[in-house]
């Protein structure tokens, strides 16, 4: 009977080296900190800087002034929260609300219509048939299109011998004070970035095994009931990131109405715009509150989406998930409405 050879044992979490305890992933933190200190950097310069530098500028007030005794002051002066005060105040005020309608309003329509939009998209760019990749190449083109030049685009398109106006048989002069401003805004914003969220949705769709399906269609469900009890589950956390993604990203919206339809324009007047005009007036300061009141509105609405619908952004819940179960799952979990009574249910939804 022969002697089996020795097998080699992985090192335990702790062993004794030179009199020392020593861990196994001695060394990995200083490794990793070694290799993230780049991008920590650059986040330092060009996120945290210019957020610091914002909030003292908001305090301060800039430009020539006259004092009492009629000299004239140049320079930045300290103000505290006078500027702040400032924009809640008389006209100043007005102008204030109506900038944070226009871009409420453009946030929650723009990206209400995006969704319905985006997902009807991955739904068609997902089915297999002859022509996919054209049809996927044409619905992706709007999003690869710079911003400034789709306002330009759609410019053309809404003038008053444009095309709109071709296609409806009327005169609607788009670029001027009215409810016609503020659809332009919305149909230019939704065409060029419902490709977006269909893209994201798209690839969480790819994700998908065929045999839920498959199942599903064996047990008797309606495409109606497919589509709401097992494909908007499965593709929720893709969706919820998307919609994430396109709600920060409207709620800072700035060069679509502004080269669309002009600077000056209450309709469609933001947040952004009203930022840049005082900056441009050299009011530095005023600017720098408004900026801060839209860096404070969108971290609110940031955690408020997270928290409310949970848009597991960073991946948190499916480690929390893994570390409260000790191992990860090597079964497909069933999605939501589909537990232990099968896929018989939905069969019973869509009798």
């Amino acid at each position: 009977m022969s002697a089996s050879a020795p097998v080699a044992q992985r090192p335990s979490e702790e062993t004794t080296k030179g009199g020392r305890r020593t861990s196994f992933n001695e060394g990995t933190g200083r490794l990793a900190a070694t290799l993230l200190s780049p991008t920590l950097i650059v986040l330092v310069l060009v996120v945290v800087y210019p957020i610091i530098s914002a909030l003292r500028e908001s305090l301060y007030t800039s430009g020539d002034r006259v004092d009492a005794d009629g000299f004239i002051i140049q320079g930045s002066q300290f103000v505290g929260l006078d500027n702040y005060s400032a924009i809640f105040s008389g006209e100043v005020g007005d102008r204030f609300w109506n900038a944070f309608y226009n871009t409420t309003f453009f946030t929650v329509t723009c990206v209400v219509l995006e969704t319905v939009l985006g997902v009807a998209m991955a739904l068609v760019m997902h089915k297999a048939f002859k022509g996919r990749s054209v049809v996927r190449a044409a619905i992706l083109v709007p999003w690869a299109i710079p911003t400034v030049v789709s306002a330009l685009l759609w410019k053309w398109i809404f003038q008053a011998d444009g095309a709109a106006n071709a296609l409806i048989g009327q005169q609607i002069l788009w670029s001027t004070e009215g409810w016609q401003s503020v659809l332009s805004v919305i149909v230019a914003d939704t065409w060029k970035t419902a490709p977006f969220i269909g893209l994201l949705v798209l690839a969480g769709l790819q994700t998908i095994p065929d045999e839920v399906y498959e199942a599903a269609k064996v047990d008797g469900a309606s495409p109606f009931n497919t589509f709401i009890r097992i494909t908007l589950p499965l593709v929720k956390p893709a969706l919820l990131v998307a919609v994430l993604f396109r709600i920060l990203d409207t709620l800072r919206i700035f060069d679509l109405p502004f080269v669309l339809v002009g600077a000056n324009k209450s309709s469609v007047e933001t947040l952004s715009i009203l930022a840049y005009l005082e900056s441009n007036q050299n009011r530095y300061g005023p600017a720098a509150a408004y900026a801060t009141l839209l860096f404070i509105y969108v971290a609110v609405t940031a955690f408020v989406f997270v928290k409310l619908l949970g848009a597991d952004v960073l991946g948190d819940a499916v480690q929390k998930k893994k570390k409260k179960n000790g191992k990860s799952k090597d079964r497909l979990d069933a999605p939501p409405g589909v537990g232990a009574a099968g896929l018989g249910g939905l069969a019973g939804g869509g009798a």
